[in-house]
């Protein structure tokens, strides 16, 4: 397994499991367990999706210790202040079951996330939180944060594929010293993302499926990957992808997909801004 090295000298898998839409508790904790059978050791939730508590006994029930795993949640909107922050991360760490969380995000850029934010750096000087950072935050929200905080952001999770590459805001996390997560590297299979031509081709000559090259290559690229599925097999199959590497062509011929825009929201609209701001969950 491949693992990045964060700015704190924290370890982070490169590819690990997201419980994104997994609401059914049995299932999301069953899918974990499965996920950890597999070998994936990063497991990434948050509050905003309902599964926390899965995802905490699926950590009690799984042989493997918690020290080997990588355990992220985030901190959502309706909790972005200084006081409910600190609630909500107590909260997190008693339905996860743990006495420290590897990875806490700010979800959103929205409400007051600064004083979730100051509330986070607390519990990381505290030993409670491993690692901190940041979620959907554009290149402008991100600056300012990593510049106007004591700690700043050692992550920012984004929307991630071959169609939305983020290649420029890559560029700026790398200049801020911010490693850059994928959310969606599988584009929740929009724009007929599993039947493009060009990966698939690129898969044939490697006998990898389109998904397998499309975590390839954002692992090329230096990007934290997390994809879900809750299927076992293909768990596995996502698993698959340290023993082939795309070459130089093979890369520039994906970096030709991107399409530079999102396929599901753009932050910086007023739409999704009232959007986010109207969700209490």
């Amino acid at each position: 397994m491949n693992e990045i090295t964060l700015t704190n000298g924290v370890k982070m898998p490169q590819l690990g499991y997201g419980v994104f839409q997994i609401a059914d508790l049995e299932e999301c904790e069953r899918c974990v367990l499965d996920a950890i059978d597999v070998g994936y050791r990063l497991i990434d939730t948050a509050q905003a999706y309902g599964n926390e508590e899965a995802v905490g006994n699926a950590i009690k029930k799984s042989s493997v210790s918690r020290e080997e795993l990588f355990i992220t949640t985030k901190i959502w909107i309706s909790n972005a202040s200084y006081e409910k922050a600190k609630a909500s991360m107590d909260e997190s760490l008693r339905k996860l079951q743990t006495d420290y969380i590897d990875l806490m995000l700010i979800h959103q850029p929205f409400n007051d996330y600064y004083g979730a934010y100051r509330a986070m750096e607390e519990y990381y000087k505290a030993g409670k939180l491993k690692a901190i950072g940041v979620s959907n935050f554009h290149p402008d929200r991100l600056i300012d944060i990593a510049t106007y905080t004591e700690i700043p952001p050692m992550v920012n999770q984004v929307e991630t594929h071959v169609f939305n590459q983020q290649k420029e805001a890559q560029k700026v996390m790398e200049e801020y010293n911010v490693q850059i997560e994928s959310w969606g590297p599988f584009a929740e299979g929009k724009n007929d993302f599993f039947t493009n031509e060009t990966m698939k081709e690129i898969g044939e000559k490697y006998k990898k499926s389109v998904a397998q090259v499309a975590l390839r290559y954002l692992l090329q690229r230096n990007v934290v990957v997390i994809p879900k599925t809750v299927n076992k097999d293909r768990m596995k199959e996502n698993f698959d992808v340290f023993d082939f590497e795309l070459t130089q062509e093979d890369m520039e011929r994906l970096g030709e997909l991107d399409k530079e825009s999102s396929l599901f929201f753009n932050h910086q609209t007023a739409e999704t801004a009232k959007r986010m701001t109207g969700l209490k969950r």
